[in-house]
């Protein structure tokens, strides 16, 4: 059985890490902290033992994995798993999925759907998070000036809509009702987040909706899986 601990921090990206354990049908121990002062409080970034003190952190026996996105996917040597059509030379086996996932449920072993699943998981910090963020930050610190933060914002939102165009129309080429088919996959557990977040907070979106990316958020929701997430870490937005 394995050992597996997740640090928690309320209101982050940790609940994509405990979705996956949910899908993957793992046992795991919480350890939670509320924010103090919006931030991880010290003594919940000593415990965990990562020197950076970021969250979600997953500890499997005396293995750490840090970020979201590395969770799911490991720098590591070559893993006879990996060694599928077209993924011969692959150096990354991801972690939680190649580990754990031996029926390939959230990473799928089809090379189309998994290269689709692979963006996704880069996406969702590396272009949703990134550009969002950079909003936040804007309104955060550019509150001496609103009028110039208010400015950069409206320049900014541009890459949030174009952003959110994109995976309202991937939705809509999917053959199911989430980003990968009819299933829950890895990009659904890295991208659920970043959507909602972008949504929530209203970052960039001027005031614009989006009717798939509703519907996708709501049927990630209300997933089992999902809500059993929810239920055992407390999260919340």
């Amino acid at each position: 059985m394995p050992d597996i601990t997740l640090y928690f921090l309320q209101a982050s990206r940790s609940i994509r890490t405990a979705w996956q354990l949910e899908e993957l049908g793992l046992d795991y121990k919480v350890e939670f902290s509320e924010r103090e002062n919006g931030k991880a409080p010290q003594h919940f970034k000593d415990n965990s033992g990562d020197a950076l003190g970021k969250f979600p952190l997953l500890k499997d026996g005396d293995l750490i994995v840090g970020e979201s996105g590395a969770i799911a996917e490991y720098v590591d040597a070559p893993s006879p798993r990996s060694l599928v059509a077209g993924f011969a030379d692959d150096r990354h086996h991801r972690y939680l999925c190649e580990k754990y996932d031996t029926e390939n449920k959230l990473l799928p072993r089809e090379e189309g759907m998994r290269v689709q699943c692979l963006r996704w998981i880069h996406a969702s910090e590396a272009t949703y998070a990134l550009h969002a963020l950079a909003i936040l930050y804007t309104r955060w610190f550019g509150a001496d000036n609103p009028a110039a933060a208010e400015k950069i914002e409206q320049g900014m939102s541009v890459n949030v809509c174009k952003d959110m165009d994109f995976l309202e129309a991937e939705l809509g080429k999917s053959k199911g009702k989430f980003l990968v088919g009819d299933s829950v996959t890895v990009a659904d557990c890295m991208m659920l987040f970043s959507a909602q977040f972008v949504l929530m907070r209203e970052l960039g979106t001027k005031g614009r909706k989006w009717e798939r990316i509703d519907k996708w958020i709501a049927d990630c929701e209300s997933t089992e899986s999902y809500k059993r997430a929810v239920e055992k870490t407390g999260h919340k937005l």
